[in-house]
This record gives C-alpha cells, structure tokens and sequence, in this order.
C-alpha cells in the first residue's frame, strides 16, 4: 500500500527541519532480505566483512558485501533477530541475486521480505520525543540496537540508526498499515524527500551506492577498512584485501569543497566527484569523491571539473567526532 503523497516542498527546509528538530522520511525502496536456519550464522559469516561473533540478538551491524575481487559490490545492515535468524537490508531488491548466488548450505533460508514491510526513518535531535509521543515511553536502545514495539496500535521493529548524522530510528512496519502510521508521524515532524537526504548525508560523508559505488572501489579507498574481519575468516573478496592490505591506495575517498577557479587549474590533482549538493548547515554546496592518495590531505588543491577547482576536507563535514547519533 503506498504511504501519503507528501508535499516535498523545499529541499532546504526539510535539511534544516532535521538537523533542528525531527524529519520523517520514507526508505521503502530498500531490501529487506531474511537468512535463517542452523547455518544462517556460518553463511553469512562468509557473505559479508563482518566477524559476527558478538552480534547478539538485537543489535545491528554496518557491513560489506564485496565481489571476489576485493571491490565493494553493496553496504548494508546486518539486523540480529535470534542466532539463527537476521535481516540483511540493502540499496536495491536486485542484491538477492547475489546473496542467492553466494548460498552453499542447504539448511540456509533466503526469504525476499521487501514487499511486506515499509521502512520509515525518524531522524533529528528531537526524534526520540517524537517516538515518545507515539510510544508512551521514550525507546530504551543503544546505537545500532533494535526491538520490537508497538506504536499506536501497529506491531513495528525499531532499529537506533540513521543516515542523516543526527540521532534517528528505522521504524520496519507492515506495508498495509504504513501509510496510517505516516501521517500520525508527520503530525510531528517533518516530511522529508530524496534530495533532503541526500545532502544530510554528504554533510554527514556517507556513501551512497549508486553514487560513490557505481564504480569499483575497495575498503581501503572507501576508508572503510574498520569494516572487514582480518580473522582468518574465507569471505567473498577475503583473499584480494588480504594480499592488498598493506598497500597504500592509489586514492582515497574525500570531502570537497568545490569553487570556481579563477585562475587556470593548471596541473593540480584530478578529483573524481561522485556525489555533490547544497548543505543548508554549511550555505553552500559541498562534496564527495576521490583523490590520488598523495592528494588526500585536507587542505590540498584539487581539479574537480573543467574549469573548476576544489579543496580536500575532513569528513564528516558535520558534527566530526559523529557524536551526535550516538548521543
């Protein structure tokens, strides 16, 4: 059942209405993949970069799903329901076929779950009050914890995270039930679009798929090495990081400051940008992408298009210890 037409009005606004108060958005288009049955830890512990042996039900894990040659083929949440159950949400419902594809026990169960649930975000510093309201009692979670509550009468799981850098939840409902439970929600808070979204978390320096991963990367070159298990396990790609592990990347992944040249570019170093957006917080407009290694320190000038130059950032852009969802 689709969830009410929302008036997206001002891209701006609802960045802002975020960051200062409680933003509602809709991450339906995720996939929501079960893995159960006796073997579901083992097979999963092969699928992804993540040592699971302290995943307890009900906490969550960031992860990686990689190709045989070290690249980064999806990011994705790891949802702990029992020890020999989970959830694996992705960008895209076509990833079944490469969690299929991957499967080797027979005992494993691979259920395609995306069309039963809708995925609704509650992001912002006062989105815990939100759910309050709605709960009766503020949700007791750690970050990246999850539980099973009921909210105006609607059996949902909560999950403590977020994609905005602000503290939020994911609220798993019941398709037939999520539009009721919408528009209770945006009572008191703010509906929020795609493009709303889309420059929280380049504030934030988030990566997005079909952006930052529409051409091969590895870990390394994300920054996202904290990610991979270096622990004797045989995961997909396991065997290429390994034999790339003490290599110094040809690039790395960087914010971007982007502004007009002036001055010719001359020889300065190529910057591949891949996401780029006007972030409310800051009043202009920022940016991701990669430099060559050598070019990866703050401050550095960069070529980041014709004509156009670009300064090397820190990320996050925002909040830069990453308190703030944890908080």
């Amino acid at each position: 059942m689709a969830l009410p037409v929302a008036v997206y009005t001002d891209a701006v606004e609802e960045h802002l209405a975020t960051r200062r108060a409680c933003g509602l958005f809709d991450f339906s288009f995720m996939s929501h993949f079960e893995i159960a049955g006796a073997n579901a830890r083992a097979f999963l512990e092969r699928l992804q970069t993540r040592n699971l042996s302290a995943l307890a039900p009900g906490r969550i894990a960031y992860t990686l799903l990689l190709r045989p040659d070290g690249t980064v083929f999806i990011d994705a949440t790891l949802w702990c329901v029992a020890p020999d159950r989970y959830w694996l949400f992705t960008g895209r419902r076509s990833d079944l076929g490469f969690v299929a594809e991957a499967m080797r026990e027979k005992d494993v169960d691979l259920r395609d779950r995306s069309g039963e649930h809708a995925v609704l975000a509650l992001q912002g510093p006062e989105s815990a009050r939100v759910l309050q309201r709605h709960l009766g009692a503020a949700p007791d979670l750690p970050y990246f914890g999850f539980r099973t509550a009921t909210l105006t009468g609607v059996p949902v799981t909560i999950g403590r995270l977020g994609y905005s850098g602000e503290r939020g939840y994911e609220l798993i409902v019941p398709s037939d039930v999520a539009p009721a439970l919408w528009s209770r929600l945006a009572v008191d808070a703010r509906e929020c679009g795609f493009d709303a979204a889309n420059s929280l978390r380049i504030e934030s320096g988030y990566i997005l798929f079909a952006n930052e991963l529409a051409r091969p990367a590895d870990p390394f070159e994300l920054g996202l090495d904290r990610l991979i298990g270096f622990d004797g396990r045989d995961f997909v790609g396991g065997a290429a990081l390994r034999a790339q592990r003490w290599r110094e990347p040809a690039r790395r992944f960087v914010g971007l400051a982007p502004f007009a040249a002036g001055p010719a570019a001359g020889d300065l170093p190529h910057a591949e940008v891949t996401s780029r957006a006007f972030c409310a917080v800051f009043g202009r407009e920022l940016a991701l992408g990669f430099v060559p290694a050598d070019a990866a320190t703050p401050g550095t000038l960069v070529a980041a298009a014709p004509g156009k130059r670009a300064r090397v950032c820190r990320l996050p852009f925002y909040d830069p210890g990453r308190r703030l969802p944890r908080d």
